[in-house]
C-alpha cells in the first residue's frame, strides 16, 4: 500500500476563468443585482477565499473588478 495521499495522483485542475467568462459575469451580476454586483462579487470572493479555494476567490475578485471597470467607464462617457 503506497503512503502518498491519493488526492495528489490526480492533478488539480485549472478553473481559471477566461476574460471573456468574467465580462459575462460581470453582465449577468449587473443585470440581476444592479448597483449591487461588485459587492456581491466581492462576497463570493471572501467567502471562497475563506474556504481555501484560492482559484475561485481570485476569479470572483476579477468579476468585482470587472463591474466596477464597467460602471467607471459608464460613469465617464
Amino acid at each position: 500500500m503506497s503512503s502518498t495521499p491519493r488526492t495528489s495522483r490526480f492533478p488539480a485542475k485549472d478553473f481559471t476563468p477566461s476574460p471573456r467568462d468574467v465580462d459575462a459575469l460581470a453582465e449577468i451580476l449587473e443585470g440581476r443585482h444592479g448597483l449591487f454586483a461588485a459587492a456581491i462579487a466581492d462576497f463570493f470572493a471572501i467567502y471562497h477565499g475563506e474556504k481555501g479555494d484560492a482559484g475561485r476567490a481570485w476569479a470572483w475578485s476579477g468579476v468585482a473588478e470587472a463591474v466596477r471597470n464597467r460602471e467607471r467607464e459608464r460613469l465617464e462617457s
